[in-house]
């Protein structure tokens, strides 16, 4: 039974990219079983800082917010992580408000920040748990045919 990696966007508007990378290097055991999206800077923060292996798009203000959005469209993310900046503005926060957009209609997992990012982190961990336990309930096929069972085993 093959698990599904949790696809996972990350994006972090610079001020909140320290934010974002001290979060990633404490979780990188669960991040690791995870397949890792992210617009350009931060991927390649993250890469550098943590040793994850991230699949980076374009830079946020370069149409990479827009193109984590098209893979949320398209149902090929499954879970946002954004660590935006409420108190500031960005040049490209049409896109950013289009990319919270999509994700909210697509029904994915979104967290802003810490905190949310720590439940996501919780259901993913549990859902790994749930697999394994599936797993383990699976039965050793048994080759009947050739067992051999001694009669005296059969008495009570």
């Amino acid at each position: 039974m093959k698990i599904h990696k949790q696809r996972v966007a990350l994006v972090a508007h610079d001020n909140l990219k320290p934010e974002l990378l001290s979060w990633a290097k404490e979780n990188w055991r669960i991040l690791a079983d995870c397949e890792l999206f992210a617009t350009g800077t931060t991927g390649k923060q993250v890469m550098e800082q943590t040793g994850l292996g991230v699949s980076c798009f374009l830079s946020g203000p370069y149409g990479g917010d827009q193109q984590i959005g098209a893979r949320i469209s398209e149902g090929l993310l499954d879970i946002l992580i954004f660590f935006w900046d409420p108190m500031s503005t960005a040049p490209h926060d049409a896109d950013v408000k289009a990319l919270l957009r999509l994700a909210t209609l697509m029904n994915i997992p979104v967290a802003n920040n810490r905190s949310t990012a720590d439940c996501i982190l919780v259901m993913i961990q549990q859902q790994q748990l749930h697999h394994q336990q599936k797993r383990s309930e699976i039965p050793k096929q048994v080759n009947y045919r050739f067992a051999s069972i001694h009669p005296a085993s059969l008495v009570h």
